[in-house]
């Protein structure tokens, strides 16, 4: 059997390809916002917080900048994922023609 793809082909399998990389692209810009908030969040760890509810915000914004760094951790791992899927997305969306090549 030949495995004839046609210029249709290719054009659906680099349109779902660049679907797939566009939402990559969406996962770092999440990424690229959480540091932004981290950043704002480390400024205000930095003021000098005297009373004791100023302290106890302090503490709180470490709790919620150590969830965040996690989220971003998380975010970036799934961009690397996405990005990975977006390669094999070209190959899995080839007719099935294509397969006997």
């Amino acid at each position: 059997m030949s495995a004839n793809i046609t210029a249709a082909d290719a054009a659906a399998c680099s349109s779902r390809s660049f679907d797939v990389q566009l939402l990559a692209a969406q996962a770092d810009t999440c990424a690229a916002e959480v540091d932004a908030v981290l950043a704002r969040l480390s400024q205000l760890q930095l003021a000098d917080w005297q009373s004791p509810a100023g302290l106890a915000y302090r503490a709180s914004i470490g709790l919620q900048a150590a969830a965040l760094r996690r989220a971003r951790e998380r975010m970036e791992l799934a961009a690397q994922s996405i990005r990975r899927h977006a390669r094999n997305v070209t190959l899995s969306s080839l007719p099935a023609r294509a397969a006997d090549y």
